[in-house]
């Protein structure tokens, strides 16, 4: 696969919480330059961010994150807050509690909520794999597909382990029409990048591609 076409599906992330507005202007920079599919970022950053880099590039950034247990009410504030901002797209951490606990319901509810605060923007459903049976797993494509999200994503880099290629192949046999995979957390090397999206993954959450491509001079 052509090295652009991979960068396409990145959204280039820097989640490190002692992110300076510095690394943020990086990242767009970067961003723009190699083509990514956007820049995933802090909500903090979210105002400045739109303002210095424009329509070059769309900004993403992280709902309840990267615990998920914050109240329905608090990630849709969050939300609204970072449409309001300029976010182009959303990433939501789900309450993995409420799964563990089959209140799958009240799961569907918040996604369905958190959907409605993004006023059309792409939005991405976390359910953090790692933590997760196939069973669990299987029931969160089904809400994310019933709830109208746009993408099941399977980590958020901050537990005990990221993306692998079985759950994102379990997320292609089973998410609904429409519903979009991305892969983040642990994508270190274009093989890694290719082998990702050859099983299904639309979007991969990684910082590690535009390094690499820097790095080697791919472009």
């Amino acid at each position: 696969m052509e090295i652009r076409e991979i960068l396409k599906r990145c959204d280039h992330t820097q989640l490190s919480v002692t992110a300076t507005w510095t690394d943020i202007a990086a990242l767009i920079d970067d961003g723009i330059r190699y083509g990514t599919a956007s820049v995933c970022i802090p909500p903090c950053y979210v105002s400045e961010a739109k303002k210095y880099a424009g329509e070059k590039l769309a900004i993403c950034t992280v709902i309840g994150f990267p615990n998920g247990y914050n109240t329905k009410e608090v990630k849709v504030f969050e939300t609204a807050q970072a449409v309001e901002n300029g976010a182009d797209e959303i990433d939501m951490v789900i309450n993995i509690g409420d799964l563990k606990a089959k209140r799958l319901h009240k799961i569907e509810d918040e996604i369905k909520a958190v959907k409605a605060a993004c006023c059309g923007r792409i939005l991405k459903v976390i359910i953090e794999t790692c933590l997760l049976t196939e069973e669990e797993k299987i029931a969160m494509c089904g809400i994310v597909t019933s709830a109208g999200a746009d993408f099941i994503k399977t980590s958020t880099g901050f537990s005990k382990a990221g993306a692998t290629r079985e759950d994102v192949a379990l997320f292609k046999r089973h998410v609904g029409t429409g519903v979009k995979i991305k892969a983040a957390g642990g994508i270190s090397s274009v093989k890694d990048a290719e082998e990702f999206i050859s099983l299904g993954a639309d979007r991969l959450g990684t910082s590690r591609i535009v390094k690499i491509v820097k790095e080697e001079h791919l472009l």
